[in-house]
């Protein structure tokens, strides 16, 4: 109904049918198709129509009036909408996880403000999976795809696991040689790795549940300490471990066995037009990603 009340305006302020159809992009036999059915639904005429002239009749200039002012707000708010989803500029809200905002993609935050400085980004960091909807979120970051259709989805990386330990704890205690012997060792969660898994190259699977670690924690690097410190073992997406590997604090235990992966996953709710600006962020995040070799096909 409101498409056909903004063709009658633009035909009065067009003068002609036909010129309202080259306006609008449309035949003309679609202009005057949706015309009658219109007069057919008001149950009366709003034109006279000769091969020379168009003027509205009564009752047509009563509609156009009361109509002309609100086919022109309508069409002002469309064309913000579209110039707000097409800008390069105004607010992102992000949700993503504290240990991956503030690890791996860190520096990708300033990169994307950078080539971007209009654009604002409101980063909402917890390592609780918050629902994107209620939080009125963009767009959000997440460790592992989402089974639910009604968001889109976007693979940003897809990082090794990593078992590691100080050289002071495996001199203190030992390094085991397969993940069987893992249980006689003291383990420590980086929440919410709970369950480690590992394969052979040989085709032989391992997984361990870790039920009673010596500590717990649900931000990355504070269990990163605790294993420099000598503290236990520790199961760990490699990405966070750049500064641990280069000091020599950590190194890798059970070597010949792959630890997985964890993949991360840009989404969004699927039925809301993306913003340019949100696709330009989660571009920018999949180009830092592949520039790290993080988005491996494994």
């Amino acid at each position: 109904m409101l498409d056909d009340l903004a063709l009658f305006v633009h035909i009065v302020d067009a003068g002609s049918l036909r010129a309202a159809a080259v306006k609008l992009d449309i035949p003309s036999a679609t202009v005057t198709r949706r015309l009658q059915a219109l007069e057919v639904r008001l149950q009366t005429q709003l034109l006279h129509r000769s091969a020379r002239r168009l003027v509205p009749t009564q009752a047509g200039r009563q509609y156009y009036e009361a109509c002309r002012d609100l086919v022109t707000r309508l069409e002002q708010v469309a064309g913000d909408l579209e110039g707000n989803l097409n800008a390069l500029a105004g607010e992102i809200c992000v949700l993503a996880p504290v240990n991956l905002a503030n690890g791996p993609f860190k520096r990708y935050w300033a990169s994307f403000m950078a080539e971007y400085p209009d654009i604002r980004l409101n980063l909402q960091l917890s390592n609780h999976r918050e629902d994107v909807l209620d939080a009125g979120a963009d767009l959000a970051i997440r460790v592992g795809p989402l089974a639910d259709s009604s968001f889109g989805q976007r693979r940003l990386a897809s990082m090794p696991v990593r078992l590691v330990a100080s050289p002071d704890y495996l001199a203190r205690f030992g390094t085991p040689a397969t993940p069987a012997e893992l249980m006689n060792h003291r383990l420590i969660v980086a929440d919410p790795l709970r369950t480690w898994h590992f394969q052979h190259p040989s085709g032989e699977n391992a997984e361990i549940h870790v039920e009673h670690p010596v500590f717990v924690a649900n931000e990355m690097q504070v269990a990163i300490a605790l294993a420099e410190a000598g503290q236990g073992l520790l199961y760990i997406p490699q990405t966070q471990l750049k500064d641990s590997f280069a000091g020599n604090r950590l190194v890798v235990v059970l070597p010949d066995w792959d630890a997985g992966r964890r993949t991360v996953y840009a989404v969004w709710p699927h039925g809301r037009a993306l913003p340019a600006r949100v696709r330009r962020l989660i571009e920018h995040l999949v180009r830092c990603a592949e520039a790290n070799g993080w988005l491996s096909k494994h």
